[in-house]
């Protein structure tokens, strides 16, 4: 795992993103490089930031989050990829893994779970 993880955040509610991004900052190993509010965004941010991490929202204007992460990945293929939403069915979970996500996590998680997954996803081989 790099010793500083550098994330990027695609969620289009724009309150809980500038909440997550916040609530993220506070630790040390961890560094928010970016944050917009679709897939097609977040695919031209990424082309740029080249970031360890992509925490993906899956209902999304433009492209929902399986799209969005083969775009991220198309334009960051050492990226990570985490699905963080509200809800999401199993086929959707199936669509995001088949499209390149590491892990789907729910917004109603606690933060530490939401580190982990950061965490686990850094560490992964690229």
């Amino acid at each position: 795992m790099p010793a500083r993880v550098s994330l990027v955040l695609v969620e289009d509610n724009h309150v809980f993103r500038e909440t997550l991004e916040l609530l993220l900052e506070y630790h040390d190993d961890i560094e928010v490089v970016g944050s917009v509010a679709n897939g097609a965004d977040a695919a031209e941010l990424c082309r740029r930031m080249q970031p360890d991490v992509v925490l993906v929202d899956y209902r999304m204007p433009v492209m929902n989050g399986a799209d969005a992460t083969r775009a991220v990945l198309a334009a960051s293929p050492r990226s990570r990829v985490i699905c963080l939403t509200a809800a999401v069915s199993n086929a959707e979970v199936d669509r995001l893994l088949e499209a390149g996500a590491v892990a789907c996590i729910t917004k109603d998680e606690n933060l530490d779970r939401i580190l982990t997954a950061i965490r686990d996803a850094a560490a992964l081989p690229a």
